[in-house]
């Protein structure tokens, strides 16, 4: 993605290819939509959970984690990266 890129709204077509394309998807797993009906009926809507615990390090933070990955240059990850959670 170029600097005018990320200036520029995406149409919902054009912005859910590029979520289709991004590769975050080369590390996570499609991870399921499950339904919350007790959640749902609680606050009379449909609510569902996205099950991001299921991916192999049991967090959605490994998407961002990538994404930001993704994103530095060669020479900087080689100088080795550091990443810490609070949960």
């Amino acid at each position: 993605m170029t600097e005018n890129d990320k200036n520029i709204a995406p149409s919902s077509a054009g912005y859910l290819q590029r979520i289709l394309r991004a590769s975050v998807y080369d590390v996570a797993i499609e991870t399921p939509l499950e339904p919350a009906p007790r959640l749902s009926e609680r606050v009379n809507a449909r609510v569902w959970f996205k099950r991001e615990d299921l991916q192999p390090v049991f967090s959605f933070k490994l998407r961002g984690a990538y994404n930001k990955l993704a994103q530095l240059p060669a020479e900087r990850i080689a100088n080795g990266v550091i990443c810490s959670s609070a949960g």
